[in-house]
């Protein structure tokens, strides 16, 4: 057991100054938790591998491994347990090293107790909200079995991890993100973990109705309204009635029905074409666009004061080059749902053909890579899918060499640029294996997350500096 019914938790203690450590261990005792204290990075790893934990607290400097290296290994073996990180004279270097290495939260010695403790709190909060979201999504898999979120890069942990969060409101909600990348499934899930999920989901595509069609189908008419309206019809608001509505495309909608979207949005009410009653409905409403709608607003080819009403709460869905390291699930996963839809025993990929998915760019995102996948399953004559098996642009995908030479200032790119550049294509050859893409560039991990997250403009900083610190002084907290 990782956390006792009273609210305490196992919490281990990494540093090798024993003074130190047994401190950090004493004041989380007293915060009812029960801290173990190691001093030896690879016994800490050894420990997690074995046991089971619900917090880590690090120091950075430590003999063999620093603790932003161990704080990496931490998050990619056991992504359930939150890390903190404790250092003396680390700057802000360290604290965006130690965040983009996974930490939970970063604190400097010598450590306030208040801040500890709030941290501490926050950090197994965090961990039980997590494991809620993946109870609530087992939960109710069963809705979307065929087409669930699939991925466990970081992108993807960060997205579920949000989804889960505003799934428990009723709050309007804006999806974002490039064709093909899953905000639809997106939409279905936030649906799926909320408080409606026993209620309707209804999705329209507004770009897909026609103009003189769509407010009728948001809104309904009634007998004789128009041509052919020989009876009278609800819309779509009142059928996702205790759900939710799905509007996708919303970027696409006319500026006269935007008006009369943002007024049921603020009354809450519909009034079908044609009517002269106002109907109540009582739905969420989930929004997505491949839009970006502040620029809209700005051309005035959007509603301002719609896009503020529709964007209570917005998610990003990342593209498919943004979580490269989830290619190979969801090919297997594509593999095994057309295999069973085409009644052939087919099993998975050839290493080849994994590496040819690798390298491609995919433009068209997960929806490209799915019908790609489909196409490969009913060409093979294997039981595995081979390069020969994949759409020809696929196949003979070469990426564009790194050209810089040129004349003018303009066109050239910074080093760090190309850097990053040739990272990431390295990192997609080796089918986003990190450890290895480190040792085809010669750097250490931690160099070569650097290379692949830093902006463009950042300095490089190719060594992580960090002084010996001194024994935390910690402070009781507040009323203790």
């Amino acid at each position: 057991m990782t956390a006792a019914a009273n609210g305490s938790a196992r919490v281990l203690v990494i540093d090798d100054d024993l003074e130190a450590g047994a401190m950090i261990a004493a004041f989380l005792r007293r915060l009812h938790h029960e801290p173990e204290h190691v001093s030896s990075p690879l016994e800490a790893l050894s420990r997690l591998g074995a046991e089971a934990y619900a917090l880590v607290v690090t120091d950075v400097k430590m003999a063999g491994m620093d603790g932003i290296a161990l704080c990496a290994k931490i998050t990619e073996a056991h992504p359930d347990v939150p890390v903190i990180v404790l250092t003396g004279h680390g700057g802000l270097d360290t604290a965006v090293a130690a965040l983009r290495a996974g930490a939970f939260d970063y604190l400097s010695k010598p450590v306030d107790g208040d801040m500890l403790s709030i941290s501490v709190d926050r950090a197994l909060a965090h961990r039980s909200l997590c494991h809620e979201v993946s109870r609530l999504r087992d939960a109710v898999g069963h809705a979307v079995p065929q087409r669930a979120l699939v991925g466990s890069s970081r992108a993807m942990r960060d997205l579920l991890d949000f989804v889960g969060r505003i799934a428990t409101t009723d709050a309007t909600v804006l999806i974002t993100g490039e064709s093909g990348t899953g905000k639809e499934l997106v939409a279905r899930a936030i649906h799926g973990l909320g408080a409606r999920r026993a209620g309707p989901f209804v999705a329209i595509n507004c770009a897909a109705v026609p103009h003189e069609l769509l407010e009728s189908e948001l809104f309904g008419h009634v007998r004789g309204a128009f041509t052919d309206a020989r009876n009278a019809r609800p819309g779509l608001f009142t059928e996702a009635d205790g759900g939710t509505l799905f509007l996708d495309e919303i970027g696409e909608m006319p500026l006269d029905v935007q008006a009369k979207l943002l007024r049921a949005l603020q009354e809450r009410t519909v009034r079908p074409v044609g009517g002269n009653k106002e109907v109540p409905f009582d739905a969420r409403i989930v929004t997505a666009t491949n839009r970006d709608l502040a620029a809209n607003v700005q051309r005035h080819t959007f509603r301002e004061d719609l896009y503020s009403r529709i964007a209570v709460e917005c998610v990003e869905v990342p593209t498919l080059r943004e979580r490269s390291e989830d290619i190979a699930v969801l090919a297997q996963h594509f593999v095994e749902r057309f295999a069973g839809r085409f009644g052939k025993k087919v099993l998975g990929l050839q290493p080849a053909a994994l590496g040819r998915l690798a390298a491609y760019p995919w433009p068209g995102n997960v929806r490209e890579l799915e019908n790609s996948i489909e196409r490969a399953v009913a060409l093979t004559r294997y039981d595995h899918v081979t390069v020969d098996d994949l759409p020809d642009k696929v196949r003979a995908y070469e990426a564009d060499p790194f050209v810089v030479a040129s004349e003018e200032l303009t066109e050239l790119i910074p080093l760090a640029e190309l850097e990053q550049r040739y990272a990431r294509r390295v990192l997609a050859l080796v089918g986003g294996n990190k450890s290895r893409a480190a040792r085809v560039l010669g750097v250490d991990r931690r160099t070569l997350y650097r290379m692949l997250e830093r902006d463009a403009g950042d300095p490089p900083n190719d060594a992580m500096r960090d002084s010996v610190p001194p024994p935390p002084t910690l402070r009781p907290p507040a009323g203790a």
